[in-house]
């Protein structure tokens, strides 16, 4: 578990390029913040200038005083926020853009361990509680810190004596917000892993609906969403029954306080030590303090989400890439394979899948692996990639070992279509285009479809190679899938084309 100061300072690390935007932000969040006091003490000369000595100079003065101060507190408190709100949603942005291009890198392994529920909650459920760390909580730190220091320098400097009692809540307020924080922390991170796991069974019958209803597994899925979902409704309570009785027992002790404070002060304005204007304004700073405080102990539930959802952030961008040790360049390769001695398994503690194996694959020559399930077909056409590291042995391209070659070099001669297709939510044109990182002319597009035998389809589309297909291919058929990716196979024009029972639903 990482401490909440290194989590803060490496979160700030990101509010770093925007500095100058963050230093107006803050000073006018201090602005805004320093007129809570002002208020305070105007009071006491608006008492005893205006009603009690009947001053005609104040009299004059003093609404105009409390205008402009409240002005200047509307001004300064927008741009506060406006600025922190500005630097928030640029650095979630940044943020995503980080976790995002960190996805790109990861290992195919990586992707073998953890659903693709719980990633999508990363980038969007827990970056979103990071943004209440970056603009919520620091504006609320730095606006009602400030106001509360005003605050009780006010009323040092008005009664000194009385003012102490203030400060003897302070020690009760620390312990409340230490026992609070841990567990705020805690049910926070609980609540991440359950809208993880929401996004997972979500994911998981929408990617499913056609199983679903075929098997009547509408029920059994219904169930399984309500617990999960009622989960997350029992964690939310917690959080806000945590965050929620803080503020109580916070207000209670500022209570106790004011009572004694009245009751004192009541005392010296009858032995005469005490002004009306300064009794007031006494009273008045006191009373106001209850707000920032009360806000003070909501901020806590804020930071304690947001660090709780940086832990997690920060925890995904420290995954390390996917292992790229080769510094050889290969160019275009002439298309030699050697299996040597390969084997390969899953897990240490898991079954072999490929033991000792031995093939050559001479340039132009045409392999064809046939096996029952489970036998290493896709296995071994992961490891030609390098998808995974083998266990042993060796993959030599053109003699060379592939684990010294540069993956996007070794990649870039190769041509893939797995088992599951996999479509994008665009054109014909666009998907296949895909196989030339985009940058195909149509009429390349047209020639790969024509040699996979994918035209004869494309052209009674609605609107033909422009037509989009929905999510995955959802508006084609099997068929008509595998082709298509069989054309973007074909286009990449690489010396390796690997087929993964690509033609069974041909």
């Amino acid at each position: 578990m990482t401490g909440g100061k290194t989590l803060y300072r490496r979160l700030l690390r990101y509010v770093r390029p925007y500095v100058r935007i963050f230093a107006l932000a803050l000073a006018g969040t201090a602005v805004a913040a320093i007129t809570e006091p002002l208020v305070a003490a105007l009071i006491k000369p608006l008492l005893d200038g205006s009603f009690v000595e009947k001053d005609p100079y104040l009299i004059r003065m003093m609404p105009l005083l409390l205008v402009g101060v409240f002005i200047i507190r509307g001004a300064a408190g927008f741009v506060g926020s406006l600025g922190m709100e500005w630097i928030a949603h640029r650095v979630v942005m940044d943020l995503r853009n980080a976790l995002f291009a960190r996805l790109l890198t990861l290992p195919t392994r990586y992707f073998d361990d953890h659903s693709a529920g719980n990633l999508l909650s990363r980038l969007t459920y827990d970056v979103n509680q990071v943004l209440t760390a970056t603009t919520q909580a620091l504006v609320a730190l730095v606006r009602d810190g400030l106001a509360v220091v005003g605050l009780l320098s006010w009323m040092l400097y008005l009664n000194w004596k009385l003012s102490l009692l203030a400060f003897l809540i302070a020690p009760g307020i620390a312990a409340i917000m230490r026992v609070i924080s841990q567990r705020l922390r805690r049910l926070s991170r609980g609540l991440q892993d359950s809208m993880g796991e929401l996004t997972h069974v979500i994911d998981e019958v929408l990617q499913g609906h056609k199983v679903i209803k075929i098997f009547g597994g509408q029920p059994y899925e219904r169930e399984r969403f309500n617990r999960v979902n009622n989960r997350v409704r029992r964690l939310n309570l917690k959080l806000a029954a945590a965050s929620e009785g803080s503020g109580p027992l916070v207000q209670l002790l500022a209570i106790g306080a004011l009572g004694a404070m009245i009751y004192l002060a009541s005392l010296q304005s009858a032995a005469n030590q005490i002004t009306v204007g300064g009794f007031v304004s006494l009273f008045g700073a006191m009373a106001m303090l209850l707000a920032p405080i009360k806000r003070l102990t909501k901020v806590n539930e804020q930071l304690q989400r947001g660090l709780a959802a940086a832990e997690t952030v920060f925890a995904l961008l420290d995954e390390p890439p996917e292992p790229d040790r080769g510094g050889r360049e290969l160019g275009r390769a002439r298309g030699e394979i050697c299996f040597r001695d390969l084997s390969h398994r899953y897990r240490p503690e898991g079954p072999e899948v490929i033991a000792g194996l031995h093939l050559e694959v001479r340039p132009g020559e045409t392999i064809a692996l046939v096996g029952p399930s489970g036998s290493g077909k896709t296995t071994l056409m992961s490891l030609l990639p390098r998808f995974y590291e083998p266990e042993g042995g060796d993959i030599l391209l053109d003699g060379v070992p592939i684990r010294e070659l540069k993956l996007a070099d070794l990649r870039a001669n190769i041509a893939y279509v797995s088992q599951e297709i996999v479509l994008f939510n665009d054109t014909v044109a666009a998907n296949i285009a895909y196989g030339a990182g985009l940058q195909a002319s149509e009429a390349e597009v047209i020639q790969a479809a024509e040699n996979a035998h994918a035209m004869e389809f494309i052209r009674e589309l609605p609107q033909g190679l422009h037509t989009l297909i929905g999510e995955n291919g959802a508006r084609l058929s099997g068929g008509q899938r595998q082709r298509i990716a069989i054309a973007r196979a074909l286009l990449r024009d690489s010396p390796i084309l690997l087929l993964d029972e690509a033609t069974s639903a041909l």
